[in-house]
């Protein structure tokens, strides 16, 4: 009977011994797994290009402005099968202006928060700005028509290392709003 016994145990004794190396080498494998993961954001590759539009000595963005993506001549580019930007596929790159989001009696919150009250585009990381230019036209006829030639620290890269790269590289003009200043007609 003491036989059976210490059979038994040891039989089970094994199969403890060699379950607890399939855990531990499953918890391994999962630590590795777990802790070997990036932690993103959601605006991982992407950049976006702020424009800051006002009058010589005021501070205030100008509304209802047209500002679109373009070459040297000034024609429109279109993002094909979105090369410049994740949004906008097959359609001309034009600045959207930043939301307020705060309500009536609240601070002033925009819905991006660095850039304030500006425009904005998105576009990719591996953006070619230097390529490029924004025409700024005037809705309402006040101001006259501006083409600006964009610089590669015009880009605000968001939540990546390029951030920090560009950082370096360019000081402490990156991550500035493009400033322009218009002209009455």
């Amino acid at each position: 009977m003491a036989d059976i016994f210490l059979v038994l145990f040891l039989y089970f004794y094994h199969q403890f011994k060699f379950m607890k190396t399939k855990l531990s080498i499953f918890f391994l494998l999962f630590s590795l797994f777990s802790f070997g993961q990036v932690p993103h954001c959601g605006f991982d590759f992407t950049s976006y290009l702020v424009v800051k539009a006002h009058e010589e000595g005021k501070s205030d963005n100008i509304p209802d402005l047209k500002i679109t993506l373009v070459n040297e001549k000034g024609e429109e580019i279109i993002n094909e099968n979105n090369k410049y930007s994740w949004k906008y596929g097959n359609q001309a790159l034009v600045f959207t202006r930043n939301h307020l989001i705060s309500k009536p009696n609240e601070p002033e919150k925009w819905f991006f928060p660095y850039a304030g009250d500006t425009y904005l585009l998105s576009v990719t990381n591996t953006f070619p700005a230097e390529e490029f230019y924004i025409k700024i036209q005037d809705t309402k006829g006040k101001f006259k028509e501006q083409l600006v030639q964009l610089q590669a620290f015009n880009m605000y890269i968001l939540c990546s290392s390029e951030n920090e790269r560009q950082a370096r590289s360019f000081g402490p003009r990156s991550n500035n709003p493009i400033e322009v200043i218009l002209e009455r007609k």
